[in-house]
């Protein structure tokens, strides 16, 4: 749903402190924060990402069999999970233009016609795991549409608006309507429909829509009857820092703060101490769950303007951070397209690969590849240690290490626009050689700790 009506929901607070706490200080929180969470992830939700796919926007058809014929593209840019948005039918009453919300559902066990068939949806899941990917749906367990099979065959699985007396509208959005969770009925056919994907098409997991909407108790209900059937990957729309309770119910979470926050700071609108103290209270959070790092998805891409729009220069390095720190890296569909243009919600809006296109698959294609491949990146995973390093020019630059065992990764970001930015490396945690991940130049930061970086720059390497 709308990041907007997110925002709402979180109040930052910004404090002055470094980004690592002292060790026993950081033990105590992942500890603090193991023994709450009751779940433990699948194994490879450590080294994934996701990529999400706008079904209706990716290609001129907008059909599952359509974007079919991208599968290999993706699988050899690194791609590892395919997160689709919704893709079951969509209300038509109070529906929002032409074609109406992916977030309006009116049949939580159909498939939305728009797309295809559900056998065309089984052939492309299969078709995804025979090359090697995982695929999760998105899934709105908040509210459906107005015309939901429910409100007719069920309508006590609403909540009633008592000035109406109808259906409640779901935050003041009015092509939907509030499920009451409180019924437990609605909680049992909730957690069947969720069920029929598993069993039927074989997916890997759910993305939660405005996950922190829902009571908490229904997740972790839910959970373990899903995971029953097979272990899943269970990505929430909340934000940890604002709801850390719902982290002892998910794999991951998002990063909403870190990306306004971000946004700010581009606008010069907050200090990088700010963005530091961001940080810091993500990482008090512990490595019990993992963070979804991104800098575009559906809703900011539609509502709130591409990266590009709110990041200007800066786009790329972030998009470095979202790669390489601890947690899930989250693509959106036309990222690695060079895709500039805020794509229409409720209409026909096909994404166009720009000039950039070569470019940024190619960017992505090292980024991806590089977190499935060095364990040093892995997230959530309490072997790695990530060391915010000393730097000749701490106001400008973000230099960090993460480091699992013998292989480390290095990750340096101008987070100015200061041309020619001349500055030393001086910490004994870096040293030995590494490779450029783009260039794949050799370096000893031994004896070598110079740089010299230009606006928004970002080096990358890896031993």
């Amino acid at each position: 749903m709308r990041s907007l009506l997110y925002v709402t929901a979180i109040a930052v607070l910004l404090s002055s402190c470094k980004l690592m706490p002292k060790k026993d200080e950081k033990e105590k929180s992942k500890t603090n924060k193991t023994m709450t969470n009751r779940f433990q992830p699948v194994d490879w939700a450590h080294t994934t990402n996701i990529y999400e796919v706008n079904v209706r926007q990716y290609t001129p058809e907008g059909t599952f069999n359509a974007f079919a014929g991208h599968l290999q593209r993706l699988k050899e840019m690194g791609v590892e999970t395919l997160w689709f948005m919704p893709v079951t039918p969509i209300a038509q009453k109070n529906k929002k233009g032409s074609l109406g919300s992916y977030y309006a559902c009116s049949d939580y066990t159909s498939i939305n016609p728009e797309f295809g068939t559900l056998e065309d949806f089984k052939n492309l899941v299969k078709k995804a795991h025979d090359m090697g990917m995982k695929v999760i749906i998105d899934w709105v367990a908040n509210h459906t549409g107005w015309d939901h099979v429910w409100t007719k065959e069920h309508p006590d699985y609403y909540l009633k608006d008592s000035a109406t007396n109808d259906f409640q509208i779901a935050s003041g959005m009015d092509d939907i309507i509030e499920l009451n969770f409180g019924n437990p009925a609605l909680r049992k056919a909730m957690k069947d429909a969720m069920k029929f994907w598993v069993t039927e098409c074989d997916i890997d997991g759910f993305r939660c829509d405005l996950a922190f909407w829902v009571e908490l108790d229904f997740w972790k209900e839910a959970r373990p009857e899903l995971d029953a059937i097979k272990p899943l990957f269970w990505l929430g729309e909340f934000d940890e820092t604002d709801k850390p309770e719902y982290g002892e119910a998910f794999d991951a979470s998002y990063s909403w703060t870190w990306m306004h926050r971000t946004k700010e700071f581009y606008e010069g609108k907050i200090g990088f101490d700010s963005l530091m103290t961001v940080l810091k209270r993500y990482d008090d959070l512990g490595d019990s769950t993992m963070r979804a790092w991104f800098t575009t998805n559906h809703d900011e891409n539609s509502w709130n303007g591409t990266e590009y729009e709110k990041y200007g220069d800066m786009a790329k390095a972030l998009a470095v951070f979202s790669a390489t720190w601890n947690g899930v890296p989250l693509l959106y569909s036309g990222q690695e397209l060079g895709n500039n243009k805020r794509l229409a919600f409720f209409e026909k809006d096909p994404i166009v690969a720009t000039d950039k296109a070569a470019e940024m698959t190619a960017f992505y294609t090292a980024l991806l590849k590089l977190k499935s491949s060095n364990p040093a990146l892995n997230g959530g995973d309490k072997a790695v240690t990530t060391y915010k390093l000393k730097t000749s020019d701490p106001k400008n630059i973000f230099a960090y290490l993460r480091k699992n065992g013998n292989r480390e990764v290095l990750v340096v970001l101008n987070m100015s626009a200061n041309k020619n930015l001349r500055f030393d490396i001086a910490d004994e945690n870096l040293k030995g050689v590494f490779k450029n991940v783009f260039s794949g130049a050799a370096n000893d930061f031994t004896t070598e700790r110079s740089f010299e970086m230009q606006p928004w720059e970002y080096l990358v390497y890896e031993k």
